[in-house]
């Protein structure tokens, strides 16, 4: 499953949920995604804490309030005690186009990332 700007659980919203990744339907903290937030009101963009804001995380089943320690990609993210800070798989890049022709193919994309040395 997936989803934009999807409200799951009541207060736990994601701008895009990852397919393979599962909507919980009851606040368990355990849909993953990009820009999440543990503590909003997804409808109205109400942030009732920057605590549980974070920009990736990988999918996992990883369930409060048993699990303790919910992984993030790299460390942008709030401070809540259960976000974990881990490491960084890759970039994401979003397109959107009218037709599939005008999204760029890998070999037209003409990428510098940030810390490599380019001589």
């Amino acid at each position: 499953s997936s989803g934009i700007n999807a409200e799951y659980g009541g207060n736990n919203g994601a701008r895009i949920a990852l397919t393979g990744a599962h909507l919980s339907d009851i606040d368990d903290d355990n849909t993953h995604g990009l820009g999440n937030n543990f503590a909003v009101n997804a409808k109205t963009g109400q942030d009732f804490s920057k605590n549980w804001s974070h920009e990736i995380s990988v999918i996992q089943d990883c369930p409060y309030p048993t699990c303790r320690a919910i992984q993030m990609m790299g460390t942008d993210h709030g401070s809540g005690p259960t976000l974990s800070s881990g490491p960084v798989y890759g970039n994401y890049a979003i397109y959107v186009a009218d037709s599939l022709a005008m999204v760029p193919t890998s070999t037209q994309l003409d990428l510098i990332i940030p810390g490599q040395c380019m001589n």
